[in-house]
């Protein structure tokens, strides 16, 4: 682990304990724009909230810390994730404040240059911080900055998902901002390439997808996401398409990297839209199965037993909708639905334009088992029993219907607003922001709730949650003005193979 030290502002407390006052730091200007729209009575909570939860390196904003809970014991709720800052610095774009935004995305990148090592093993260059965290010396007057890469983690897994985030997040703002000299820079330039240097490189999957580890994202935790998580193939393919956007391709060596990426997404665009696609008429061909077929002309391609498929499952299935499952590999396939990976399939345009209004119907068709009271389930169903022994190995925290377990997470607001902004339905996203909006502030911003309809504050959940707050912002900022959508949305490539062998939902 490596520690980076330089002298501190002598004001910088002040600035903490003032959100509300447009500050000067280091001679500049962080001064806030106010929102245009009419406000609702939480908008003006929630920034004040978010300016609260502002880290400072050095005198100038760096990102927001996971949660400002005084109450619960901090653990790395005081650190700097990449994934939770996602919300944040969207936020931010939409109210014209992108300093804070351009000083996280260099800063993470001077952080990926470091060493990474857990015990004697050496983390690829490429690999992104799931976390940092600013010490403040007031003596010493200095700032030390510490990274997490896994070894601190809960598991030791390191974030897949960062490097994702990271090139997402470069793209938003070259988009918001219209500047371009940020992804121009070499240092940035070589950032992305790193980043998808790990992702590319040829290895004995027979697969395009991306082999990964349980608690590897989001779902940080052990939930048997093992092997080809949905949330990182949506992740990766979304990644590959605004890194394509950003490289140079007159710079050494990209012609070929580019090449090797439009194979990829031609590839992964194909094995996700027919592998990973279920609908009712998929669901029966699955049910009908024959197994141990040999040959290039097998139907069952990955040796699915049809008796593996749980029950809930088809009476969770409607007549018209559909999703992309959990998880694919050989003789599995995980049914659970995970909301994160299919409203980035739908902005990444992973989703062809039918799946994407098919997930959107099954949202609709479900909303009491995928929304409930409080929006939204992370995962749906949850499991339990016999089944969550084994999978979780007895984890407290994710017991059924909490936390990864089926929990209801707020911050995923503005996934589906963004989804529903994209898909033409901003209706859905009004009633899931309203019923939000019912409850959210008064219960402290918590980070996730429990129960099968989430009504319960969760029980390990921190209070003042900063994606909590984010992810209601940008939402209503989305549907105030749907222009936003941009940052964080692509079209649909038309020059992408899209042969699909899979009879789907909107043809029922």
């Amino acid at each position: 682990m490596r520690l980076e030290t330089v002298k501190s502002s002598e004001c910088l407390e002040a600035l903490m304990l003032s959100p509300s006052v447009r500050s000067t730091v280091s001679g500049g200007l962080f001064s806030p724009r106010i929102h245009s729209f009419e406000p609702h009575p939480m908008i003006g909570e929630a920034w004040e909230h978010l300016r609260r939860s502002i880290v400072y390196f050095r005198g100038n904003p760096v990102g927001t810390i996971a949660a400002n809970d005084s109450v619960e014991e901090v653990l790395n709720y005081n650190q700097v994730f990449v994934r939770d800052f996602v919300p944040s610095a969207l936020a931010f774009l939409m109210n014209g404040e992108s300093d804070i935004v351009k000083n996280f995305l260099l800063k993470a990148l001077r952080l990926q240059a470091w060493e990474k090592r857990i015990d004697n093993f050496t983390l690829g260059q490429g690999a992104m911080p799931a976390s940092f965290k600013v010490l403040h010396d007031p003596v010493r007057r200095t700032d030390t900055m510490v990274a997490d890469f896994g070894e601190s983690a809960i598991g030791r897994v390191a974030p897949v998902d960062s490097g994702f985030w990271w090139i997402i997040l470069l793209r938003a703002y070259t988009r918001s901002t219209g500047d371009h000299s940020l992804a121009d820079m070499p240092d940035c330039q070589r950032g992305i390439k790193l980043i998808l240097t790990l992702c590319l490189a040829e290895g004995f999957d027979t697969f395009p997808t991306l082999l990964c580890a349980d608690g590897c994202c989001m779902v940080d935790r052990r939930m048997g996401i093992y092997g080809y998580p949905i949330e990182i193939q949506a992740l990766f393919f979304m990644a590959l398409r605004c890194a394509k956007t950003m490289l140079k391709q007159e710079a050494p060596g990209n012609k070929e990297l580019l090449e090797r990426i439009d194979k990829r997404l031609n590839a992964l665009s194909y094995h996700m839209r027919n592998y990973f696609w279920l609908d009712h008429h998929q669901l029966n061909s699955i049910y009908r199965y024959k197994t141990e077929e040999y040959s290039h002309t097998a139907v069952n391609k990955f040796n699915v037993i049809p008796e593996s498929i749980p029950d809930w499952v088809f009476d969770f299935m409607p007549m018209r909708g559909g999703y992309f499952i959990g998880n694919v590999s050989p003789a599995r396939m995980d049914f659970r639905w995970f909301l994160l990976g299919n409203c980035v399939a739908i902005l990444s345009s992973m989703a062809t334009s039918e799946q994407a209004e098919a997930i959107m119907d099954l949202i609709e068709e479900r909303w009491e088992d995928l929304v409930g009271e409080m929006p939204l389930k992370i995962s749906y169903p949850a499991i339990e029993g016999h089944e969550w022994r084994i999978v979780t190995g007895f984890d407290p925290k994710n017991t059924r219907w909490s936390y990864h377990n089926g929990g209801s997470w707020p911050v995923l607001l503005w996934l589906l607003t963004a989804a529903c902004v994209k898909t033409g339905r901003p209706q859905m996203a009004r009633r899931a922001i309203e019923q939000a909006e019912q409850r959210l502030s008064l219960d402290g911003w918590p980070e996730y709730y429990d129960g099968k309809l989430g009504r319960y504050i969760g029980k390990q959940a921190r209070k003042l949650q900063t994606w909590s707050i984010a992810g209601y912002l940008v939402a209503k900022m989305l549907l105030e003005d749907p222009t936003h959508l941009g940052m964080v949305s692509l079209d649909e490539d038309r020059n992408m193979k899209t042969l699909m062998t899979r009879s789907a939902s909107w043809t029922v």
